[in-house]
């Protein structure tokens, strides 16, 4: 079976409306394109520094709209992350923190997994911000999470993970077909390893990669890479969009997926 997917890529800013109308109209080229499965960027919803508290009020409108554009576009929808103030059992989350939250919807509207960021970004990046520590404003997620769907099973992570390969083995050992990355990788750190990394995931696990990426300047000390991209189980780079708001376009393959991994069994031969 072969369906196309889609990567959407975005500058997102701190306007909640704002983002949601950017998004609605890439995932209306995404629809239109025949995709079968949309993935936005991290923190698609709102992007700004210290507003994680005021965006999780938003969680409500935000879920509704993903809902609604799901049904409407007949997508498997990839909700990106945005900040939740309970976790996925219902509990509110420790005391002025939120969590990292992505958010799947089918084709009907219906919400059929959620995924909490287990990696919080917490590093020194010599760029215009400096210190990134998202452990003061988000609490770790600690659950891995598989969708099924007709065509694919989506493994899902979001951006920091992309540096734990743990998590991506954890994935493929229940049977990801397909993992998704929703990101904001920073300009540094992304020209340096967002696509090696990428590439080596696809590569050792025999997934497709997708990685959505904000893209752009978000404030005068915020710049993102973009540079969304999807890349088939061999590690080879199916599309790729540098910079700018847009879709990225490619088709999964799943006889061509089944046929690398028969050739190279690797799950099978894993030792550690």
């Amino acid at each position: 079976m072969s369906v196309t997917v889609a990567a959407i890529q975005m500058n997102s800013l701190d306007n909640l409306q704002a983002n949601l109308q950017q998004a609605e109209r890439l995932l209306a080229q995404a629809a239109q394109a025949n995709a079968k499965l949309a993935v936005l960027p991290e923190n698609f919803a709102v992007f700004a520094a210290g507003v994680q508290q005021q965006t999780a009020q938003q969680i409500g409108i935000i879920q509704a709209w993903l809902a609604q554009q799901a049904q409407q576009h007949q997508l498997w929808l990839v909700g990106g992350s945005v900040p939740c103030a309970y976790r996925p059992d219902g509990q509110l989350t420790t005391k002025n923190k939120v969590r990292a939250a992505c958010f799947v919807y089918n084709p009907q509207g219906e919400l059929v997994g959620r995924y909490d960021k287990i990696h919080l970004f917490d590093a020194a990046i010599a760029d215009q911000q400096g210190q990134y520590q998202e452990s003061a404003t988000f609490e770790a997620g600690d659950e891995i999470v598989v969708i099924r769907t007709p065509f694919a099973n989506i493994g899902l992570s979001i951006c920091y993970d992309l540096r734990f390969p743990a998590l991506f083995q954890a994935l493929r050992e229940q049977e990801a077909d397909i993992i998704v990355v929703p990101a904001a990788f920073t300009a540094l750190t992304g020209e340096a390893h967002w696509q090696v990394l990428l590439r080596a995931r696809a590569i050792e696990n025999q997934c497709m990669i997708i990685g959505a990426g904000q893209t752009g300047w978000h404030s005068q000390q915020r710049q993102t890479w973009g540079h969304s991209q999807i890349i088939d189980a061999w590690g080879k780079v199916l599309a790729l969009q540098a910079q700018g708001e847009a879709v990225v376009l490619a088709d999964y393959d799943s006889q061509q997926m089944t046929k690398i991994r028969q050739q190279m069994t690797i799950l099978r031969h894993r030792r550690l």
